[in-house]
């Protein structure tokens, strides 16, 4: 079962716009040492939707080599094309990773029998635990509960991450799901309640750069030191809130430039920041005590 804090990793790229393996590299070597408890690459914050497979599956292979068995690696290897997240799924399975994280298919719209099939095809295709994930912000279709229950039978089902932002799917979820039936958070600035109200934990932007704190916030969570998350929740909102003053991976990279942990470089059509956010995102990361 997994739980805790996976951060969902961003992609470094060089000033020429390649894959930048070493600050890759480097962010991983930060959030080992500093506790987390998975590592997800090539999802939103990877900028999935611009890198080419064979990137998307060079980072993958690059994290696992880098982690050297040392976390989990939960693999982002989800697609619009049933046929092509089965194909990455297969190869992140060979290079080593823990699970695969599976979006819900974008553009597409599938009902909600297609997106059962589309879910349970690539389970029964490729013998590796896997993640769904439910993003109706982003994909325009939400994973309804029912089908959500259909699909956690599956034994090679074993979590949701869920950035669905409605709290009362989320709480229908856990108080339906089986036990061994894991339900993450997929918003840091609802990581807390999720967790409180019977969730395992977070795939979080913000571990990007805070990465110790919030295994402690969630940690405390889980063991019911409450007052204690709480105050720490509170201590880490405006960051959370910052992360989407643009939209996710603009900022959490922003910051990452900002710590001097690489370069503020990133696939159109998504571009930098405003002058305006920039000095915002400055503000919360001095406040912060993290420059």
């Amino acid at each position: 079962m997994i739980s805790g804090v996976m951060t969902a990793l961003v992609t470094p790229f060089a000033k020429n716009g390649s894959l930048d393996g070493e600050a890759l590299d480097r962010l991983v070597d930060f959030q080992i040492e500093n506790g987390v408890d998975a590592l997800v690459p090539v999802g939103t914050t990877g900028e999935s939707p611009t890198v080419s497979h064979d990137e998307n599956m060079e980072v993958v292979e690059r994290v696992i080599r880098r982690s050297n068995g040392k976390v989990p690696v939960i693999a982002g290897t989800g697609s619009n094309s049933t046929d092509e997240a089965i194909r990455m799924t297969k190869i992140a399975k060979a290079q080593g990773a823990f699970a695969s994280l599976q979006v819900a298919p974008y553009y597409n719209k599938p009902t909600q029998e297609g997106l059962y099939r589309h879910f349970s095809t690539i389970a029964d295709s490729v013998d590796l635990p896997m993640v769904v994930y439910n993003i109706f912000g982003r994909t325009g279709v939400n994973i309804e509960t029912p089908t959500l229950m259909r699909l956690a039978s599956h034994p090679n089902v074993i979590a949701v991450k869920e950035a669905s932002g409605n709290l009362g799917q989320m709480m229908d979820v856990i108080a339906q799901k089986p036990s061994d039936f894991v339900v993450l958070s997929g918003d840091d600035n609802l990581a807390l309640p999720l967790t409180l109200m019977g969730g395992s934990g977070v795939i979080s932007v913000a571990s990007n750069i805070v990465p110790r704190y919030m295994k402690e916030m969630i940690d405390a969570a889980r063991k019911g030191r409450i007052e204690e998350a709480k105050t720490m929740h509170y201590e880490l909102l405006p960051l959370f809130k910052g992360m989407f003053l643009e939209t996710n991976p603009i900022p959490i990279k922003e910051c990452l430039a900002q710590m001097g942990m690489m370069e503020p470089v990133f696939r159109l059509p998504l571009c930098e920041p405003s002058e305006n956010t920039k000095l915002r995102l400055t503000e919360i990361l001095k406040s912060q005590g993290l420059l």
